[in-house]
């Protein structure tokens, strides 16, 4: 195909058309990505923004709830006496991931935990009465059989670490805030 004569006449013109159809198209590109990844960043509560705020009340010794935020979930146990006498004598036991029963809960009676299992990401059971708590009388995750003990820390199974301390603190005494230090 020939030039035509503007071209030939004027060289400038067609370099000018290139270059501002490939800007407008990196601008167009650029716009759309931003788009694209902005609608794959999670929000606040899936990225562990959020802050909740439990109430302890109702809670029998011996039992728990499972409070929810975003895709995450906690365990919030109140111990018996034996639950912590049990922890605490245990604190010098060979484990795979040593913790003190004092250095996981900010008050004896009461255990806070993350409740997704450090070898693949499963819920453990254990928190509420009647769910099955292993050897140990703690945690049991069912998919691979790792068992924690009544501070949360592995005892048994593949699991490599103990069960997480999210941040917390107690608002009052039968209020607890989950997400944030005091």
């Amino acid at each position: 195909m020939a030039d035509t004569p503007n071209d030939v006449a004027n060289p400038d013109r067609r370099n000018f058309l290139v270059l501002s159809t490939m800007t407008m198209a990196g601008i167009g590109a650029a716009a759309g990505g931003v788009g694209l990844i902005r609608t794959m960043t999670p929000t606040r509560d899936v990225a562990g923004g959020s802050v909740i705020e439990v109430s302890l009340e109702g809670i029998s010794e011996g039992s728990g709830i499972i409070a929810t935020a975003g895709r995450k979930k906690y365990s919030i146990r109140r111990r018996t006496a034996d639950e912590i006498a049990a922890a605490v004598a245990d604190d010098d036991s060979p484990m795979r991931d040593p913790q003190p029963d004092s250095d996981r809960v900010k008050r004896p009676e009461w255990l806070v935990l993350r409740l997704q299992c450090p070898h693949l990401g499963c819920p453990p059971q254990g928190t509420t009465a009647g769910e099955k708590r292993g050897e140990f009388g703690g945690y049991f995750c069912p998919c691979h059989n790792s068992q924690f003990d009544t501070s949360g820390r592995i005892r048994k199974g593949p699991s490599p670490a103990n069960l997480p301390v999210p941040k917390y603190f107690f608002a009052s005494d039968d209020m607890i805030v989950i997400g944030k230090e005091a």
